[in-house]
């Protein structure tokens, strides 16, 4: 292979994972710098995006403010309201006697468990509150409808950790706007119609309905499930995972406020169902909510009206829409100089709402090994392959975990329980942590997706077995523990007393857009 400079790259797909990859790209490349990379996006104005995708992680508050998006702004454009995490309604059980179950996994803890963990104590104590509540201040926060921040705080910055709710298509919309005027990215609206390789399989230009061509060094496909470029033009094998995660189909419906002051939960919402489980976001104009199933289980009109039935007579003639759910990611995500992001490289079901987080991840990755030269072309394909098939393989354990945990006995939950649908990888560790407290030592690479405390919300969250008086001696630290429960239950009440709630937040925001840079 000759020495060939990088200087082109372009990007087949818009959406959020198009959009947002443009912008990380063009920002990181300095794309209107001398000698720069051309980052060109091309987009369909026929094929609409999915743009269901309303959760985000924390990591979206510094995607923001590196690309130099003032946070009002974003709020403002995107209906967007802040998130501290998931409630989690009948995951453990079916509610019984009109009496539900829930747990949180939050955002913050009082303790970095890699520090100093507090599960163990609360384990062994008395359990007078749950382990959300001991640990975290957000569980009061959350329960009174509060927001993790108040007018005073900084772009960015809270007095808890959070995330964001979003309206993904005009999440989309702003970055579109924002890649084209303020960071250099070029726009061609039109529909691929064939993609050249050249003769060593690299590919060379896509044909457009234009009658052109658009050559590149570099390809990024972002044309989601088609997956036009890794998966029809360079022919890297889908791997189906529906034998793990066994949901294969949504139906989703966008619930307007009757109230325009409604209050707005500052978490998501997931309601385990008889076939799978809902989601209901409140953004701040509107709720998001929808039905996540499986079909075998439950007929599509059946779980439509499960889901009017959740909404109650709000949803009366509301538009449903119905979304078939491909689970699974291609066998390579990077493929020659082809690496696919988004839908386009895989997809698993929107419990733990990690469909952003990973497209963010892998634009940043895609920034930081960006290779200059073609000639580091397989070696960067060969660390991102690795690095990718580690994270969605730990994300697909982790998704399959809040259903292998649950105690619920209708045949789809009972399906989920069977051993042959659960990663091998997953029961390890679940057996390790039946006799002994997750540990940091069980996370030691440095791109986990989800991180100690999060499987600490899970497991405990939904009553796991963990038997540890046994060792109750080796916990001898009860002093500092005690310490940082009580820290919890003043931190709590002085948060109560300085937040505002979610809904008045916004109300300001939208009023004086007091965080713009």
């Amino acid at each position: 292979m000759t020495q060939q400079q990088i200087n082109q790259v372009l990007i087949v797909g818009g959406g959020t994972a198009g959009w947002l990859t443009a912008a990380k790209l063009a920002k990181h490349l300095n794309c209107q710098g001398t000698n720069s990379v051309q980052v060109t996006l091309v987009e369909s104005p026929d094929i609409p995006t999915i743009g269901v995708g309303e959760g985000t992680w924390p990591t979206m508050r510094k995607t923001l403010a590196e690309l130099g998006i003032a946070e009002a702004d974003f709020i403002n454009h995107c209906n967007a309201s802040l998130k501290q995490g998931t409630k989690f309604v009948n995951w453990k059980e079916a509610p019984q006697q009109g009496i539900s179950h829930h747990y949180y996994h939050l955002f913050s803890s009082v303790s970095d468990a890699a520090e100093f963990n507090l599960a163990p104590y609360w384990q062994l104590g008395d359990k007078s509150c749950s382990y959300a509540q001991a640990i975290s201040a957000q569980y009061q926060l959350c329960e009174l409808g509060l927001a993790p921040k108040n007018m005073l705080n900084k772009p960015f910055e809270g007095m808890q950790n959070y995330a964001y709710h979003l309206d993904a298509g005009k999440f989309a919309g702003l970055l579109k706007q924002f890649a084209i005027a303020k960071l250099g990215v070029k726009f061609v609206s039109a529909n691929v119609t064939a993609v050249h390789l050249d003769p060593q399989g690299y590919i060379a230009s896509v044909d457009i309905d234009h009658g052109d061509s658009l050559h590149a060094d570099l390809f990024v496909d972002c044309s989601g499930f088609r997956s036009l470029l890794l998966g029809d033009a360079l022919k890297v094998p889908f791997k189906n995972i529906q034998d793990v995660l066994l949901t294969d189909h949504a139906v989703a419906i966008q619930v307007p406020y009757d109230d325009p002051q409604q209050n707005i939960a500052s978490y998501t919402t997931s309601t385990a169902q008889e076939a799978g489980w809902i989601w209901d976001i409140g953004l701040s104009n509107r709720r998001g909510t929808g039905y996540v199933y499986c079909a075998k289980y439950v007929d599509h009109a059946t779980a439509e009206q499960t889901l009017r039935d959740y909404i109650g007579p709000a949803a009366e003639g509301l538009a449903a829409r119905l979304i078939p759910m491909n689970c699974g990611y291609r066998e390579q995500f990077w493929s020659k100089n082809c690496v696919a992001i988004g839908l386009s490289a895989a997809f698993v079901e929107p419990l733990e709402a990690s469909a952003i987080f990973l497209i963010e991840a892998s634009a940043n990755m895609l920034c930081e090994l960006f290779p200059r030269q073609r000639s580091l072309l397989p070696y960067v394909e060969q660390k991102f392959n690795q690095s990718f098939n580690f994270r969605w393989n730990k994300t697909i354990d982790f998704i399959k975990m809040h259903y292998f945990l649950s105690q619920r006995t209708e045949p789809f939950w009972l399906a989920n329980k069977a051993l042959v649908t659960v990663p091998e990888s997953l029961l390890t560790v679940l057996a390790q942590w039946q006799y002994h407290p997750v540990s940091k030592y069980d996370f030691s690479h440095v791109f986990e997706p989800f991180p100690q405390e999060s499987y600490q919300y899970v497991l405990h969250g939904m009553g796991f077995d963990q038997q540890l008086s046994y060792n109750a001696s080796s916990f001898n630290q009860q002093t500092q523990a005690d310490q940082y429960f009580e820290k919890t239950q003043k931190m709590s009440q002085y948060l109560v007393d300085k937040l505002p709630t979610n809904r008045a937040l916004l109300n300001n925001v939208e009023q004086y857009p007091f965080q713009s840079v």
